[in-house]
Parts: structure tokens; sequence; C-alpha cells
């Protein structure tokens, strides 16, 4: 029992010191300013002044997307029942501003879904990410068996403790503890194709990867190794006199030497994350290119040779209607660098059709008829150069509300160029709206009713622009639906 009040009090005594170091913070810092969301220690801390203006509070709650857990409330009435409800905890709160905090929980990585969380930030599988592969030094490599990803911590070996936090499982600091090893640390997660974000965290210290060379800032600061999942594997069985074998495709613009396979005792391969969508690729071997003589999917280079085809994910059918008298008719867009000549599309009893493995996004295309360049004349979706947009796994929809006597709505953006005619809004009982597939980040937006450019009146966040008539913020990749 003794114990116990000895443990509760130093407890008393680390929260006090904790409330007058933030405190302290508060006095050196210019309040008219103070807005952050840190984890440190196992806490997320929320730290705002109470001189925010209330465009700079609302940005920065949908940034986080913490607009409905009451810190609002809290902020302009100083009613803090919603977020006590919630789960947070009043570290500080005077005349210069407010600190709260909040412990994260200990949770089934596999399954965090319904805690509140950074994944919408570092989503595993985004349209901005076409190709990853994976670069160790000291050949430290994960072992990957049955989509588990073995991540190892070399040496550290005087630690007491250390844990994985990342993506994967919402950066908790105490859900995965690593297994010690006699030459480390390790520990297994399964995973999905696609890129993750990750720390090692050995007796509080949080630190990258010391033999991982690739590493990203999460733009808030933050520098976080890097992972790919890989869903592909280049082998060939050939080459084995060759100095260096590298490969190249679409998927990263035929750089011809970034891309080095590793030797093996049959050939040579190479692990890589792959978006969905069709890649066409070579072997660059001591600097000749070579198609993959195991792939038997091809497609013209347009200089009278051949590339390897890989196609992942599923295929959408391109259809032209009628032009049955036309001998050739070809698909080229934004998809496949916009190549005249590369996508033969086959001639059936009511016109053209050709199925294609095209990724998530917004894609633009034209049909090729006879030599003479067209737009899809069935698709009304169009850019003002007059390309056909295609919206594959549109992630998000634009709404606009009322405006029942208008003849025609458009929204547009830094999404679309700020295109006024090229994404019509339709008509859903008592508003407009339009399917897009964005990728995670911030986007610029307007309306165009009748030819009037007006800012989301639902939105309630928006910034000025050189004209003075302000544009509509979004956030994607911070809980949006």
């Amino acid at each position: 029992m003794e114990m116990k009040h000895t443990i509760e009090y130093i407890n008393k005594i680390l929260r006090s010191v904790l409330c007058i170091a933030l405190l302290l913070f508060f006095s050196h810092t210019s309040t008219a300013q103070v807005k952050s969301y840190v984890v440190k220690d196992g806490k997320m801390y929320i730290e705002l002044g109470r001189h925010l203006n209330e465009s700079t509070l609302d940005s920065f709650l949908v940034q986080f997307n913490i607009k409905d857990i009451g810190i609002k409330q809290f902020f302009t009435k100083n009613i803090p029942d919603s977020i006590i409800k919630s789960g947070w905890t009043i570290e500080v709160n005077n005349e210069l501003g407010f600190i709260i905090s909040k412990n994260f929980g200990v949770f089934d990585i596999l399954d965090p879904a319904d805690r509140l969380s950074f994944a919408d930030r570092f989503p595993p599988v985004n349209s901005s990410v076409k190709y990853g592969y994976n670069r160790f030094k000291n050949n430290v490599v994960f072992d990957l068996k049955d989509s588990i990803a073995r991540f190892y911590l070399k040496n550290q070996l005087n630690a007491d403790h250390v844990f994985l936090a990342g993506s994967f499982n919402n950066w908790s600091p105490a859900a995965l503890e690593m297994q010690q090893t006699d030459s480390g640390w390790i520990a297994d997660v399964k995973l999905g194709p696609g890129k993750y974000w990750y720390k090692f965290i050995a007796d509080g210290r949080w630190m990258t990867d010391p033999n991982n060379i690739t590493s990203e800032n999460d733009g808030l600061g933050n520098v976080n190794s890097v992972y790919f999942r890989p869903n592909y594997v280049f082998k060939t069985t050939e080459f084995k006199k060759a100095k260096k074998v590298f490969v190249a495709g679409s998927f990263n613009n035929w750089k011809g030497n970034e891309l080095l396979m590793v030797k093996t005792q049959s050939g040579w391969e190479l692990p890589i994350y792959l978006a969905d969508g069709t890649h066409t690729y070579k072997f660059v071997v001591d600097g000749q290119w070579y198609t993959d003589e195991n792939n038997v999917e091809g497609l013209p280079d347009g200089v009278g040779g051949m590339n390897s085809v890989i196609k992942m994910g599923k295929s959408h059918l391109f259809q032209l209607k009628g032009f049955t008298d036309a001998k050739q008719v070809f698909l080229s867009g934004s998809f496949n660098d916009w190549r005249e000549d590369e996508l033969s599309m086959n001639k059936n009893s009511d016109g053209w059709s050709i199925p294609y493995q095209i990724g998530p996004g917004n894609h633009e295309y034209k049909f090729k008829v006879d030599g003479k360049l067209i737009s899809d004349p069935a698709n009304p979706v169009k850019a003002a150069n007059g390309n056909a947009f295609l919206i594959i796994q549109p992630n998000y929809t634009f709404r606009l509300k009322g405006f029942e006597n208008a003849k025609q709505v458009f929204v547009a953006g830094n999404f679309n160029s700020w295109d006024e005619k090229s994404f019509a809004m339709r008509r859903e009982g008592d508003q407009w709206v339009f399917d897009v597939n964005l990728s995670r980040g911030k986007y610029l937006y307007k309306f165009i009713v009748d030819g009037k450019w007006i800012i989301d009146p639902s939105n309630a966040f928006w910034e000025q622009n050189e004209t003075g008539t302000g544009n509509s913020v979004l956030w994607i990749g911070l809980g949006n639906k």
C-alpha cells in the first residue's frame, strides 16, 4: 500500500512538472500563432493560442481531422464538455491559450479502422505513387513471406525495449514491441502492397532506420523511413555475364540507370511496388536495351521494336461507337504518354473497343481514326482542349446545394487547371454533384453557376486569392468523405 501511494505521489509530481513546462512554453511563444498537433511519449498534444483568428483555427482543425471533437466550442466559449467526453485531458487552460492531451490506445495493428488516427495521412495505396522500391545498406532487407514484412533494427543491443511504429499501426509507440536477436531487433507485420512510413523507438528515443537509404519528410517536419511492400518481381534468367542490369519503363519515365537489379544464382531480379495500370518496360543490360524474353505481352515502342508489358488491376473497356468503315482505330491518352500508334482497337459489329488496365485518377484520352484524332462523342466530360475525361475510382464528390434554377453548373480548381468548362456537375435532387479522384493533399476550387464564379457556401474553409474573391479549400486524405 505504501508503494502504491509513493507511485501516485511521483505521478502527481510528474504531471505538475509537465504543466509548468507547458506554461513556460506558452509564456515564451507568440500566442497569436500558437497552433500545433504533436505526438510525444505515447500521447497526442494539441496546443492553441487564444488569439488565433477563426480562419486559421478552422484550417488547423480540418488539416488534422479534429473538427468534430469539440475544440472550437472550447476555444470560443470555454466549454470543455465535448473534448472531455472524447477522452481528452486539459493540461493547460488560461488567458494565453490551452493544451489538451490524449493517450494513444494499444490495439490490434491489423484492425485500426475505428481508432482516432493519422492513418489517412499515410494511405498505403495512393494514385500519386506510381512505383517504389527498397534500398538498404549492408544487405539488410525485409524477409517477405505470405504478406509478412520483417522489420529489422541492427544493433541497439543495450536497449531494454524497442518498438516499431508507423503508418500501418497509427504511429502507436507501444503497440508493437520488437523481439531481440543476437544481432538486433525484429518485428513481423502483415502488410498489403503499397507504401509505408515507419520509425523505431529504442527506450523512448524515436529513430529512423539507419540501414534504410529511403526516407521522407511528412510535411510536418518529421523525417520517416519508407518501405514499399512489393507486388511484382522483375526477373530474367538471361544476361548472366552482364556487369549491370537495370529495368526501365513507363512507370519511371524510362530512366535507364535508376532501378538496378540484383544478381542471383539464376539471373537478375528486382522486387518492386507498381500501381494499378498498364506498364511497359525493357531491361538495360550494360547500356543496351532488351525486351523481356520470358514475357509474351508486348506493345510497339514507336521505333520499330516492342516493349514488354505488365498489366496490374482491373481493366476498363474503351468503346467508340460507329466508324465501322474505318480501317484502323487507335486509343491514346495521358495514361500511355499520348502514344498514338501503340493501342490498336478491336473492330466489332457496332464500332471499336479495347480493354485496358488503367489505375485510379483523372485521365484524358482521344481516338485516332484512320489518322485523324477525335474526342469521344459519347463522353460529355471534356477538357478545354477537347480531350475526353475519364475518372477512375472517384474518391470525392463535390456538392452544391440549391441553385435549382441554374441551367449549368461546373466545378473548377487546381486539380483541372481551373478549366471552367470541363467538369460539368449533374443535378441530383436539390443539389449539383460531381465525382472526382483526388490524391492526398490540399486543393483550391470554386463553382461556376451559369457563368458566375462562387466559393462553396457549405464549406467554411477558404483562403484569399490574387483577385480578392477567395477560393474554397479542400484537404484530401484527412478524413474526407
